[in-house]
């Protein structure tokens, strides 16, 4: 037996191990959580804090930084729920520099139409395709932000009654857990503490953030804070319960999805055949798929096709999306 090559083998292994666990703590104690939750405090503490000064960032993203476009948008319609989409997105973006986006996506659309030389009314629909991008980005990052609020709601209420217990006043675990919670949902209740602490009443501070995070349990944690405040009670406990049940929510809402995936993947299967079967068919017979664009009859079949489709997707989205 080859005792120094067996010795040499042991002692690399052992080495690549050692040099893994190294790199590992290494990245641990500078990027790791609670390196970053640390970094956090100290730049609280800094002076030169940026969450400092987020209430006026929030107000310059609102329509953007020259009075004079201030007014102008302040005139265009919904121009508010499109602010209020950029900051449940957690976009930094104010309005105007997310309608130059929208504009230069049409652009770019048009120009694809160009290159390509569609018939006029592709081009139409390349800029229209262009401009719905960055909303639909905008969409995409809402939903996100969102659904990772509400993963860390229970953790989050449960962190507060944790805190009122050991003493601290509900502002105070308001403080807390805006400083020591995991984003984006410090973010929102640092946001509500510095209301709070600017003089507004906590009721009202909590009406906002239930505004600016549309979730139902969220609203849930804001009615039943204000009724205690109210009535009085025990509001750790209150919070642990709350905490519960929404834990509760997630597991019956995950079996519910468990069982509906049959029913999701069916949709998916039904919504892609028709496109990819066009693209094989145009692929083996060109002359055979063209038809459709080139003849009226085939226009008005493509028109009644795509609404028939949007039909039965909405249906099918209604049939497996079940509200828990």
């Amino acid at each position: 037996m080859d005792y120094p090559f067996v010795i040499f083998v042991v002692v690399g292994f052992l080495a690549a191990v050692l040099l893994l666990e190294g790199g590992f703590l290494l990245w641990n104690s500078y990027r790791g959580v609670e390196a970053q939750r640390m970094q956090r405090r100290l730049r609280a503490l800094s002076a030169d804090d940026p969450v400092a000064h987020e209430s006026a960032i929030v107000k310059r993203r609102l329509l953007g930084e020259a009075p004079a476009l201030h007014q102008l948008l302040l005139r265009l319609p919904r121009v508010q729920d499109l602010a209020g989409l950029l900051t449940q997105s957690g976009l930094t973006l104010n309005v105007s520099t997310f309608l130059m986006l929208t504009a230069a996506g049409a652009g770019a659309g048009l120009l694809v139409w160009m290159l390509l030389g569609l018939a006029p009314l592709a081009g139409l629909g390349c800029a229209a395709g262009g401009a719905m991008l960055p909303i639909m980005h905008a969409l995409r990052k809402r939903r996100m932000r969102l659904k990772a609020i509400e993963q860390q709601l229970p953790d989050a209420l449960e962190f507060m009654a944790r805190a009122m217990r050991a003493g601290h006043a509900f502002a105070s675990a308001l403080q807390t857990l805006g400083t020591e919670g995991p984003e984006p949902i410090a973010q929102e209740f640092r946001a509500a503490f510095d209301e709070v602490n600017y003089g507004v009443p906590v009721q009202e501070a909590l009406m906002k953030l239930a505004t600016r995070v549309p979730l139902t349990d969220l609203r849930f944690f804001v009615i039943a804070v204000c009724i205690q405040r109210e009535t009085g009670g025990n509001l750790a406990a209150l919070l642990d319960k709350l905490g519960m049940l929404m834990r509760a929510r997630f597991k019956l809402l995950g079996t519910i999805r468990v069982l509906s995936a049959e029913g999701r993947f069916s949709a998916w299967i039904l919504t892609l055949l028709p496109f990819g079967l066009g693209a094989v068919l145009n692929v083996v017979n060109p002359k055979f798929m063209s038809v459709l664009w080139t003849d009226p009859a085939g226009i008005r079949l493509i028109v009644a096709a795509i609404v028939l489709m949007a039909i039965g997707i909405f249906w099918m989205r209604r049939i497996v999306k079940i509200r828990v």
